[in-house]
């Protein structure tokens, strides 16, 4: 179990794109971390499956019950809606930009990087996001690249959900290493 005794926060709410929570977390499970599900209210939050609602995922704690000195990593799901639900709540923001600032891991597939513009983390960063969001990921000063996974200097990002068993592998890379490298992976 490589991750064993490590800790990753999945943050997300409703609408996020199904596999892009799933398809990590089963991943990182199965190799042995502990992965909490974190959102802004307790009970389920319910998925978006390519065209339609999805199925419901329990969370495991709120935003309001963490701290991002108990994780080594966030993974942030996309989907249209998810993200864009999160990047006006201050509290999420905050815990996104403090785990960036203790130097751990930033993972974010496809409209999740609207987070990372959000809370700063996109400026003068190497990134890739669904195609929709190409401008603002420029706009907001990133350079953009179309790889199934860029990283820089800890933060990780994905296009689309056809990119997640190239996203959780080098999630798991990362987390291994614990310390942030500058490289892309096509």
């Amino acid at each position: 179990m490589q991750l064993s005794g490590r800790k990753i926060a999945i943050l997300a709410t409703n609408g996020f794109e199904q596999s892009e929570l799933e398809v990590p977390r089963d991943r990182l499970k199965a190799a042995g971390a502990s992965v909490d599900i974190v959102s802004l209210q307790p009970g389920t939050i319910k998925g978006w499956d390519k065209k339609d609602w999805g199925r419901p995922v329990q969370v495991d704690k709120t935003l309001s019950e963490v701290s991002p000195n108990d994780y080594d990593a966030v993974v942030l799901p996309g989907g249209q809606i998810n993200p864009d639900l999160l990047r006006v709540e201050q509290q999420a923001l905050d815990f996104i930009k403090s785990i960036f600032d203790q130097k751990k891991i930033v993972a974010a597939v496809c409209h999740a990087p609207w987070l990372l513009i959000e809370t700063g983390i996109a400026k003068d960063r190497r990134m890739t996001s669904y195609k929709s969001i190409k401008t603002d990921v420029i706009n907001a000063g990133a350079k953009w690249e179309d790889s199934k996974v860029v990283v820089d200097n800890g933060v990780i990002t994905s296009r689309n959900p056809g990119d997640l068993e190239a996203f959780s592998a080098k999630i798991i890379e990362e987390v291994l290493e614990g310390k942030h490298t500058s490289r892309s992976a096509a």
